[in-house]
């Protein structure tokens, strides 16, 4: 592969994420639907590459010399092989940012702010798994040959999201299941979608059915126009981050990405370690190995915690900017959702088309039901304000849940937000990308379906017990 060639397919990613954002800006029926401009551009490089424009191409009656160098779409295959590596290697950037720059407060202190919604959010994410892997057992391997391991696709998906979908690709691979990646991301995007759309029809359902304490009346439930196109009034811009160091020791935006670095690579001495063990004990007893098949990326995580832990105790001088770490992130998020979808096999999608529209449709009813029956019983105050943005990450992504909630509490008027950013601390290193996301497949593939729905099942109650018994009485 030449340099030249991955040089250019970076400047093609940046290309289309500034098209799919100018598609978004004179597109007001995109902007009402608040789709990101990544999830624009990762479709527009879709449609013109050989998954849809080749087939375009071949069921024109023209045999025009032009359209035949468009066979196999306007990007080269070399470009496409760079794209499809990608997510693998920005997921782990990802997961690293999540914790760091940011305050770790402990766990008492999070469980009496964030508690409800951990429970919440837990009882949702392992429902999603109960659900999946029931359907899976009952009608989809029966009646459709596929294999159970695709009862964790609704947990990977719609909890997970794209990144984790992504990132666990090199996992289906390893157990036999290569399509479970593009069902997986299938799912990210039909979860991200709808995450907003029901999302905003639960908020007028609320507000005129008397259920939110915020908004009153429907007319309330809006975003100004330069908001739904994705702009920031001028007057209202914030800084990106802070400078930390002097630009002549050490650029402040290289320093952050070197503490990414070290981040990854605490993750990967901790994964070594753990294969070690269990090379060493169970794997060579019983020949079973889960962690061989794990993938870094939420190791990643536990390694941005560690470091976070380091420099909040000995880096007197406090050279690491939240701000600037979160733009770090969010780069590496557009990069990964854009190359994800532009290299989807919508022929395995296809190809499982039946248990695909199943899952997506049991994994959407589960979440608007737990949100509409378990929330107001499990979270004693604001539960709309607080539950909206756990329904949106459920289905889409962290960053929908934080939009529905700013819909729902412009002004920050409930502990909506407060509360959700502390109950990631105590979320995402177990689902939604965390250490139970990474081996839940090899958990299928090792031990079969049945030990697992168990397994799922009575973690399940043991949080909705807690968010029913406990937090619901309070």
């Amino acid at each position: 592969m030449s340099p030249s060639m991955v040089g250019m397919s970076f400047i093609v990613l940046g290309i289309l994420l500034l098209l799919g954002k100018w598609v978004r800006v004179v597109t007001p029926y995109l902007q009402r639907l608040l789709i990101p401009s990544s999830l624009i551009g990762g479709f527009l490089a879709l449609v013109l590459g050989p998954q849809v424009l080749s087939n375009l191409v071949e069921w024109s009656e023209y045999e025009d010399t032009t359209l035949a160098l468009l066979s196999g779409g306007i990007f080269p295959e070399d470009m496409l092989v760079i794209w499809a590596a990608l997510p693998g290697l920005f997921i782990n950037i990802i997961f690293a940012t999540l914790f760091l720059g940011k305050k770790l407060p402990g766990i008492r202190e999070i469980w009496n702010i964030a508690g409800p919604q951990v429970a919440f959010g837990q009882t949702v994410a392992w429902g999603q798994y109960v659900f999946g892997i029931l359907i899976a057992i009952l009608i989809l391997t029966p009646f459709f040959g596929i294999d159970p391991m695709a009862g964790a696709l609704i947990e990977i998906g719609f909890e997970g999201g794209h990144g984790t979908a992504a990132g666990l690709a090199s996992t289906f691979e390893e157990v036999g299941f290569p399509e479970g990646a593009d069902l997986s991301l299938g799912f990210a995007t039909i979860g991200l979608l709808f995450s907003v759309i029901f999302g905003i029809v639960l908020l007028n359902y609320g507000v005129r059915t008397g259920k939110t304490i915020v908004l009153q009346n429907p007319g309330e439930i809006s975003l100004k126009k330069s908001e739904q196109a994705g702009i920031v009034d001028f007057d209202s811009r914030e800084s990106a981050g802070k400078i930390t160091t002097k630009p002549e020791s050490i650029e402040p935006l290289s320093l952050h990405f070197a503490y990414v670095g070290v981040a990854i690579g605490i993750g990967y001495f901790i994964l070594q370690v753990l294969q070690l063990i269990e090379e060493l004990t169970w794997g060579r007893i019983t020949g079973i190995y889960l962690l061989e098949n794990m993938p870094l990326f939420p190791l990643a995580m536990i390694g941005g915690i560690i470091l976070e832990l380091f420099l909040d105790k000995f880096d007197k001088y406090k050279t690491l900017d939240r701000n600037l770490m979160m733009r770090i992130q969010g780069l590496s998020l557009d990069i990964l959702i854009v190359s994800a979808i532009a290299t989807l096999s919508l022929n395995v999608i296809g190809n499982n088309l039946g248990p695909f529209i199943i899952l997506s449709i049991v994994g959407i009813l589960w979440n608007v039901a737990a949100f509409l029956f378990l929330g107001p019983r499990m979270i004693p105050s604001y539960w709309f304000e607080r539950g909206i943005g756990d329904f949106g990450q459920s289905m889409g992504m962290t960053a929908s849940g934080l939009l529905l909630m700013k819909i729902a509490d412009p002004d920050n008027k409930s502990p909506a937000l407060e509360s959700f950013g502390y109950k990631q601390l105590m979320f995402e290193p177990i689902v939604g990308g965390g250490l139970f996301t990474a081996i839940s497949v090899p958990l299928i593939f090792n031990f079969g379906p049945i030990p697992v729905l168990i397994l799922t099942t009575i973690v399940m109650f043991l949080w909705v017990g807690m968010g029913l018994l406990y937090f619901g009485r309070k």
